[in-house]
């Protein structure tokens, strides 16, 4: 394509919103409140997930080792588990190491065991994909020299349940946003090149492309789309900085964390950016294409 082509179309399209201001403010307006919901979206849900990881990373079993079991017998379950395929991670703890633990979380009058522990020794056993600690927890209670594997079963089926159920709405939510937004610039442009159409047809007739129609009108949408996400982006970037500054103080020692700003805002300022380029675009296209059959 020749540059004055190409000059042409760019000035094409700024006069195009220049020439249906209200359009092009109602359109940028619903833009710019789509792309904030999504912004606020997108930022709670690369929250959720990382407390969500963090969460499934701190699921783990206990598996008690049987009373009659002996050092050797103890150390060969410890080679068979971290052998189990899912394994990541076994800590051995002794019985000695499961009372100061007791006590440490039950009080001091524990003590009196001290001298004849009833408690038995243990591994603590994360798996390689959280979700699969059932499985992995099934086929480690199989194993000779283990009493028992205790991992939450019930609860842990349950919060893995929830966390998808959460990405899941959330993603949901945020494709449902979007069109939303491509539905309105496509509606947008389709009533300027209504306006347009008689100038359209005559274009065509003269022999104008297809492409050398629908560009201006493509770049028309892009335009919308990226001054429609300028105070998302803003407002995102300045309000989590915000937010950031007054929670991590309050988390910061806890097992939930958020995500620090860096690169987090690089990578929420990059989607919105892009979401309302290709809102643009997609809404446009769309638009132009009904009317290029002429």
């Amino acid at each position: 394509m020749k540059f004055r082509t190409l000059r042409r179309h760019f000035r094409e399209s700024f006069k195009s919103l220049g020439r249906n201001g209200w359009m092009t403010f109602a359109s940028v307006s619903a833009v710019t409140v789509t792309l904030l919901l999504v912004g606020v979206f997108v930022a709670i849900m690369l929250n959720l997930n990382k407390i969500a990881d963090d969460l499934e990373h701190d699921v783990e079993m206990k598996v008690y080792v049987e009373l009659a079991a002996d050092e050797a017998s103890t150390k060969a379950l410890e080679e068979q588990i971290m052998e189990t395929p899912g394994v990541s991670e076994v800590i051995y703890s002794t019985r000695d190491d499961e009372l100061d633990q007791m006590i440490r979380d039950f009080g001091e009058d524990l003590k009196l065991y001290e001298q004849s522990n009833p408690l038995r020794e243990a591994f603590y056993v994360k798996a390689t994909d959280p979700q699969q600690t059932a499985k992995v927890a099934r086929t480690i209670d199989e194993y000779p020299n283990t009493y028992e594997v205790v991992y939450g079963e019930g609860k842990v089926e349950k919060l893995f349940d929830f966390l998808n159920f959460g990405r899941n709405a959330g993603l949901i939510l945020i494709l449902a946003l979007l069109f939303t937004a491509m539905f309105l610039i496509s509606n947008t442009i389709r009533i300027t090149i209504v306006a347009r159409k008689t100038e359209i047809g005559i274009m065509k007739l003269v022999g104008a492309t297809n492409s050398f129609v629908r560009i201006p009108f493509v770049l028309e949408g892009i335009w919308m789309g990226i001054l429609g996400s300028i105070i998302p982006i803003l407002a995102v970037v300045f309000g989590y900085l915000k937010f950031y500054d007054y929670a991590e103080p309050r988390l910061r020692g806890e097992m939930i964390q958020i995500l620090a700003p860096i690169p987090f805002l690089y990578i929420v300022t990059g989607i919105l950016f892009f979401m309302g380029v290709f809102i643009g675009i997609w809404g446009s296209f769309m638009s132009v294409r009904k009317f290029l059959k002429i």
